[in-house]
């Protein structure tokens, strides 16, 4: 049966978080609107932009903020951009990177299946500009799948980011369910791409207490060795408005402790995993 949107479910005591404020988060918050640059921090309502934009970092979205796709579990606003690109916000943004002094910086972007190749030229023309700006910051790509097409892929991955993620997003049984358009095996073929490159290291990210049971997030680790993957990030589902799938469970913190120890036994270099741990949550870490 088909989970309809319900009321939101109250959040147990480990999953709350600190309202933002501060100097740094003030400071972030006026750069972004002044360079009129998106965040998935906002757009995707991350529970830790208090505490990431209060250490003056932010996960930039390029390529607008209409996604082509409909993910169920994600708030950022679906749409047709109709071929739009703004050719002026990579060096919006290399600009911006320079004056926040940031030494580390994470972009990810929407999924623009109404371009050609899915938007993996400007990623690259983007990646290029930002090094050239700040050519001592370290980059990590959290790139969407490009519908598993290795030349789009690898136009991202020779442009020079020091880390290519992509997000597996929940295991293979409910993909499905949760994902608008992406596959499973589509996702293990763009981290195999990133991972046999041997230019970047391959990170993905997955979601739980959407009624995914151990043994599958066990597997979909499993698959993520498989294909060269080795940084994982594993976080809470939280549920970004009504009309989003509703939370089957709130994982308690000694569970992700296990998964924890779980990947690392299995060979994976770094296990975030947290309740409110998000794919680029202290990304700085993986370089």
């Amino acid at each position: 049966m088909e989970n309809k949107p319900e009321l939101m479910t109250r959040k147990p005591e480990w999953l709350k978080i600190s309202l933002p404020q501060g100097k740094e988060y003030l400071n972030v918050k006026d750069v972004i609107a002044r360079k009129k640059l998106h965040t998935i921090c906002v757009s995707g309502k991350c529970p830790n932009m208090s505490e990431c934009w209060g250490r003056g970092t932010a996960t930039f979205m390029i390529l607008g903020d209409i996604c082509t796709r409909a993910c169920r579990f994600c708030s950022v606003k679906t749409g047709s951009p109709r071929g739009i690109v703004d050719w002026g916000e990579p060096e919006r943004l290399a600009e911006s990177i320079k004056s926040m002094e940031l030494r580390h910086v994470v972009l990810t972007s929407v999924d623009r299946d109404d371009l050609p190749d899915g938007g993996a030229g400007f990623w690259a023309t983007t990646v290029r500009k930002v090094k050239e700006v700040n050519p001592h910051v370290t980059i990590e790509t959290l790139i969407p799948d490009f519908n598993g097409v290795e030349e789009h892929i690898n136009l991202v991955i020779d442009s020079g980011p020091n880390i290519v993620s992509h997000n597996m997003e929940t295991v293979r049984r409910l993909t499905p369910k949760i994902r608008s358009r992406a596959k499973y095996d589509t996702s293990l073929k763009t981290l195999e791409t990133i991972a046999k490159s041997g230019k970047a290291k391959p990170k993905s990210g997955i979601m739980v207490g959407l009624g995914e049971l151990e043994e599958e997030v066990i597997q979909t680790m499993d698959d993520l060795i498989n294909v060269g993957c080795r940084v994982l990030t594993i976080g809470q589902y939280l549920q970004p408005t009504k009309k989003h799938l509703t939370v089957k469970e709130f994982i308690k913190p000694d569970q992700f402790k296990r998964y924890k120890e779980i990947g690392l036994e299995k060979g994976f270099q770094f296990v975030e995993s947290g309740p409110l741990v998000r794919s680029s949550y202290h990304a700085e870490r993986h370089i």
